[in-house]
């Protein structure tokens, strides 16, 4: 799963304008969402994660990280604004720091254990900036430097700030303020002359010197092509130089950072391997430490050419390496058949000795040159295994255990256990057996289970800080260079008050106008509205006629629709992206009174309803939710209990809302008798005797509404009918 961080320059000088009219941090914003969008051809970019951080000082730099989801990472991105200095080198630190805040946890950089290229989280980091000297609190610095400090446990185990499967590139915007010719340079990007170009190339990356539009769009797609899976070996020659073929190579082949692709498995996605490139050091089981090590493995190779070595069923892993002088230089020699070792110096019991651990060779198509990675010391360890199959016939004699221990004790202890599998692979499970070290001392091995509980709460606390905006300063402080008081803690303040003023003669002598002490400067708060008929200071300074033309207007107007001191274009003017924010203007709302009726029913906040109320409030009487008789009348039909439209479930109001009405009827009886009683009861519902057949309506009515709520019904009317 590829790691695609974006590190991106927030210093104020990126508020400055190209020709295209829009600022540096706009074509970066922009640039980020064109190599999403390229990147999103790739099927393989559906497992890719983006991160985002900026110039800012940390931990406000973290913009997102690893919890964050793609939303979070393009609204973060939107927002960004050029307001600081340009502190690359926190920023590049506080980046590696991100990208390696889970390796030792994960245990993917295995110290002291022999460097897995198929261990690996590929990490592309891409610096967007404009090139300018690098600021700090204290100066102007001319070359980059990184902090050696890192707060991330585990960080003195590796010399670099980086891993060898993370690679820097940097887009330098160097596009002119006027407009461009139209003959511009087309054809390979140069890189930068920056400070960050030597950065680019340690870590095997590259920088772009960009100059236009157009150029910045090659430069996207040539950083789309670069999204590999791979790690970065530094490749060196030892020993005498090949015989020249043809013309001499000015090419530096001799010592290059280059990447070897590492291919995921089709079926699974993830990479698989069988044997490590070796450390550089012979583990030690009594050193209490581990020595620390480089972040690309210095990988030496002899020119003297030899025949690849292989036998059936040996598991061997094959690197294809990125195109570069070297693989060049290999191929141009056109001989497929013949190989260069390879090997790391220090690797042995002695330090004098380094054995092959692989060889480089050309493909059969002389297309690309490959990484052959091999068991250690190979040239012994294949022969003897040729001998065990084809001659012992898996049943080895003395002599062959005894040249077969004398291998084991010259290779370092982590190596034995890819060695019996690939010996269990081959159908020899028995010759090394189970009670294997590993090789490091107790104390080394309780030092990394340490370091990997403590690396856990550090990635806590970072991930929790992530996105948490910088405290809002109020003023800056104006430093005072001198001992003396301030005018307003003298003691002869008054006097040298009325000296300003005319009273008396005024001593110049004992004033020092430079100096103010314990002053602020007030900052621009963007929360208030500017106030262009009451501040000066609010008005922009293109705006200054305008704003003389509308204060003239606004001072001679007969009319008094308006308050004096408003401009009517800008009384309800409101920018777009915040209209529509209804809870922003809920919250600058006085808060409302208390209602007079505490048992009243709550209204709820609802835009474009404010008379919608709260029903889960109200009060319900079940005894009156029922009222026999036709609710809605239809045209000669009268109904009864039987027809099956008697019965109407209606929720009665509040006792506190209804308003007073007459008695409610009872249907057990009648209240009155003769025209004059149905004549006073004509906006009430015709009351109906009370059937005679009791358990028809029982069974009726607990369908409806339950048993307990039938005995309440009929004792309700039983205690009416009492009360009569």
């Amino acid at each position: 799963m590829p790691i695609l961080l974006f590190l991106i320059d927030t210093s104020a000088s990126m508020n400055q304008r190209t020709y295209l009219g829009t600022t540096f941090l706009d074509i970066a914003k922009g640039a980020v969402e064109i190599f999403m969008k390229l990147r999103a051809r790739d099927p393989a970019s559906r497992g890719d994660r983006y991160m985002l951080v900026t110039f800012d000082d940390p931990p406000y730099g973290v913009k997102a990280g690893w919890k964050e989801n793609h939303a979070t990472f393009m609204s973060e991105l939107k927002n960004l604004q050029a307001s600081g200095m340009t502190t690359l080198g926190h920023a590049l630190r506080a980046a590696f720091d991100l990208l390696n805040l889970n390796r030792l946890v994960s245990g993917i950089d295995n110290y002291g254990q022999g460097r897995n290229p198929f261990f690996l989280e590929p990490s592309v980091i891409i610096t967007i900036t404009d090139g300018n000297k690098l600021t700090h609190t204290s100066g102007v610095a001319e070359e980059l430097h990184l902090p050696l400090n890192s707060p991330l446990p585990g960080s003195e185990l590796t010399k670099e700030p980086f891993r060898w499967d993370q690679r820097l590139f940097a887009l330098v915007l160097r596009l002119p303020g006027v407009s461009v010719p139209d003959s511009e340079h087309l054809g390979s990007v140069p890189t930068d002359e920056s400070a960050i170009t030597q950065m680019c190339e340690v870590t095997g990356g590259r920088s772009y010197c960009v100059r236009t539009q157009r150029m910045l769009n090659q430069c996207l797609e040539s950083l789309v092509q670069k999204v590999l899976s791979g790690v970065v070996i530094h490749f060196e020659k030892s020993g005498p130089d090949p015989p020249v073929i043809g013309e001499g190579h000015p090419q530096p082949w001799h010592s290059c950072h280059k990447l070897i692709y590492v291919r995921p498995n089709p079926k699974t996605g993830v990479p698989v391997g069988h044997w490590p490139i070796p450390e550089s050091f012979w583990p030690d089981q009594n050193s209490p430490t581990l020595p620390p090590r480089s972040a690309h493995p210095l990988v030496r190779f002899s020119c003297i050419d030899c025949e690849p070595m292989v036998i059936d069923k040996l598991p061997f892993d094959k690197y294809e390496l990125e195109p570069s002088p070297l693989t060049q230089f290999i191929l141009e020699r056109k001989s497929p058949h013949m190989c260069w070792q390879v090997f790391v110096n220090c690797n042995g019991k002695h330090s004098d000795s380094a054995h092959p651990f692989g060889y480089l060779k050309a493909s059969t198509t002389l297309t690309c040159v490959n990484l052959f990675v091999m068991p250690y010391n190979y040239p012994v360890l294949l022969p003897l295994l040729d001998d065990l199959f084809k001659v012992h016939k898996l049943k080895p004699n003395l002599k062959w255990r005894q040249a077969f221990e004398m291998y084991m004790k010259s290779m370092s202890p982590y190596f034995l256990l890819p060695l019996k599998k690939a010996l269990r692979m081959m159908g020899a499970p028995n010759l090394i057996s189970d009670n294997m070290d590993c090789g490091l001392s107790y104390s080394v091995i309780s030092y990394l289970k340490k370091l990997s509980q403590q690396a856990k709460i550090e990635s806590d606390r970072l991930i929790v800080s992530v996105g948490k905006k910088p405290p809002q300063e109020t003023g800056i402080k104006v430093k005072n260079h001198s001992s003396a008081l301030s005018l307003a803690h003298r003691r002869d303040f008054k006097q040298l008050l009325q000296g300003i003023t005319g009273e008396v003669p005024l001593r110049l002598i004992d004033m020092n106008f430079k100096e103010f002490a314990g002053f602020q400067i007030a900052l621009l708060n963007k929360d208030l509205k500017p106030q262009a008929y009451r501040n000066a200071y609010d008005i922009p300074r293109r705006n200054l006629l305008d704003q003389v033309t509308r204060m003239r207007s606004n001072l001679l107007r007969t009319t008094q629709k308006l308050i004096r001191g408003q401009d009517d274009d800008s009384l309800h003017s409101i920018p777009v992206g915040q209209m529509g924010n209804y809870q922003e203007y809920l919250k600058m709302m006085p808060s409302p009174l208390r209602e007079i009726d505490p048992d009243q029913p709550k209204r709820l906040h609802t835009f474009g309803n404010p008379f919608k109320q709260d029903k889960k409030g109200m009060m319900i009487d079940e005894a009156d939710e029922f009222v026999t008789g036709p609710q809605n009348k239809k045209r000669g039909n009268t109904g009864d209990l039987n027809s099956g439209t008697a019965l109407k479930r209606r929720r009665s109001m509040s006792p506190l809302l209804r308003r007073p009405q007459t008695p409610p009827i009872i249907t057990n009886h009648v209240l009155s008798k003769g025209p004059t009683g149905t004549q006073g009861q004509q906006g009430i519902i015709k009351p109906i005797p009370l059937h005679k057949d009791y358990e028809t309506i029982f069974r009726l009515l607990e369908e409806v509404k339950g048993p307990v709520t039938v005995q309440r019904y009929f004792i309700h009317h039983a205690i009416k009918e009492a009360a009569r």
